[in-house]
C-alpha cells in the first residue's frame, strides 16, 4: 500500500522541457520518486528557470522536510529529491511575475498529506490573466475537494487583494490532514441550477464592479434566473499597490458539477468589455460539459489515483492538452493507467468520456495525530 513517505531507492523519474513543471515536482512528492528535468529552456535567449519556478521550488522546501534541489550553473537542468510534507505555518512572498493562484494551485493537491495542519501565508498578486484567481480557488477548487473527503476546516481567506502588476495582496490557506482518500463516483453532471460571481475593483472606482455585474446580468439572464452577483470593493491598504477590476463567474449544477470562468481589466478595456468575456467564457465551459471543468480536470485525474484501492470514476468534457500530458505523467509516477470511453451520447456534438481507473490506496503515513 503506497505511504505518502518517500524511499530514498525509489528509480528517478526523467523529463524534458518547462511545460509541467509544477505538476512533476507534485507527483514526485506524493509517489517519493525523485524527477531530473533538464533542457528547461535551453533554445531561447533567457535560458533556465524562471524567477516564479525558483521560488516555487523554495516554497517546496518549506512545506516540506528534507527535499534536496540541484540546479545547474546555467539554470537548464533541475533534479529534485523529495522530502517529507510537514506542513505548520509557513509565509511566503511569491514575486509579481505570475499570481498567487500559480503557487496555490499545486499547493491544494499536497495539503492533506501533511505531517500536521498547514497554514500558508501568501503575498503577491491575488488575481491576473495567466492562473486561476484567489476567487476562483475559493469557491470551486476547495469544493472540488469534498467528494473524496477533503472538506471540513479547508478554507482560503483573502486578506488583502493585488493587482498586477504591483500586487500588495495577501491569502491565507488553511488545511487539515487526512488518512485517506475517499474514492470518487461522479457521472451525473445534471443541469445548470444557479450562477454566482464575484465583481471586485481595486483602487479605481468602485461603480466598475457594478458595471461588470450589469453587463454580465445582461447576457446570463436569457441563460437561468438564479443569478446572484456579488460586488467586492477593497480600500486603503487592503486594495493593493495597482488598480485593477476582474470578475469571476461560478455555475453550479443540480449534482454539484462547478464549471467557472473569469476575465481581468487590462489597459484600454471597459468594464463591460470584461464583463463579456467572463460570460462567454463560462458559457463556453459550460457547453464543454461534464463534472469537472477544464481548470480542475488535473486535481481530480490525481485524486482519482491517490483514492482508495477501489475503481473510481468520473465523467469530463473534452480533456485539455494539460491533462492528457498530467496522464502521461501519472503513469510514469505511479504505474495508473485509465480506462477512457464516450459517454453516453446525449446529441451530437456530444464529447464527454468517462474516465476510470483503479485507486492506489495512497495513505498519509505523515500525519500526526491530535
Amino acid at each position: 500500500m503506497p505511504s505518502a513517505v518517500p524511499f530514498n531507492s525509489q528509480p528517478l523519474v526523467r523529463f524534458e522541457g518547462h511545460d509541467h513543471f509544477r505538476n512533476r515536482l507534485v507527483l514526485s512528492i506524493l509517489s517519493g520518486k525523485p524527477v531530473r528535468i533538464d533542457k528547461i529552456r535551453s533554445d531561447d535567449k533567457d535560458p533556465g528557470l524562471r524567477d516564479y519556478e525558483a521560488s516555487f521550488l523554495r516554497l517546496l522546501e518549506k512545506l516540506t522536510n528534507g527535499s534536496h534541489v540541484e540546479i545547474s550553473y546555467t539554470g537548464t537542468s533541475v533534479l529534485f529529491r523529495p522530502g517529507v510534507l510537514s506542513g505548520g505555518v509557513v509565509s511566503h512572498d511569491c514575486p509579481l511575475s505570475r499570481s498567487i493562484g500559480y503557487f496555490l494551485e499545486a499547493v491544494v493537491p499536497l495539503a492533506p498529506f501533511s505531517k500536521q495542519r498547514l497554514e500558508l501565508t501568501l503575498m503577491g498578486i491575488t488575481t491576473d490573466s495567466k492562473d486561476l484567481s484567489a476567487d476562483l480557488i475559493r469557491t470551486v477548487t476547495l469544493p472540488t475537494l469534498a467528494p473524496f473527503g477533503v472538506s471540513e476546516g479547508v478554507e482560503l481567506k483573502i486578506r488583502k487583494r493585488g493587482a498586477a502588476p504591483g500586487g500588495g495582496g495577501e491569502v491565507q490557506f488553511v488545511c487539515p490532514v487526512v488518512k485517506q482518500l475517499q474514492t470518487l463516483n461522479f457521472v451525473e453532471p445534471g443541469k445548470i441550477k444557479r450562477i454566482r460571481g464575484i465583481a471586485h475593483s481595486v483602487r479605481v472606482s468602485p461603480q466598475f464592479s457594478n458595471r461588470m455585474i450589469e453587463a454580465a446580468r445582461g447576457v446570463l439572464n436569457r441563460f437561468i434566473p438564479d443569478i446572484y452577483l456579488y460586488s467586492d470593493v477593497f480600500k486603503g491598504e487592503e486594495s493593493g499597490r495597482s488598480p485593477g477590476y476582474a470578475l469571476s463567474l461560478i455555475a453550479e449544477s443540480s449534482t454539484d458539477a462547478f464549471h467557472c470562468a473569469e476575465a481581468v481589466s487590462s489597459p484600454g478595456t471597459t468594464p463591460e468589455d470584461v464583463a463579456l468575456e467572463a460570460t462567454r467564457s463560462l458559457l463556453t465551459e459550460m457547453k464543454r460539459g461534464g463534472c469537472v471543468d477544464r481548470q480542475h480536470q488535473c486535481l481530480v485525474l490525481l485524486y482519482m489515483v491517490l483514492g482508495s484501492e477501489d475503481v473510481g470514476r468520473c465523467r469530463m468534457g473534452e480533456l485539455s492538452p494539460r491533462a492528457i500530458q498530467h496522464l502521461r505523467d501519472i503513469r510514469a509516477f505511479f504505474g495508473t493507467i485509465f480506462k477512457i470511453s464516450p459517454a453516453e451520447p446525449m446529441d451530437r456534438e456530444n464529447t464527454e468520456l468517462l474516465l476510470s481507473c483503479v485507486g492506489v490506496g495512497y495513505v498519509n503515513a505523515n500525519r500526526t495525530l491530535a
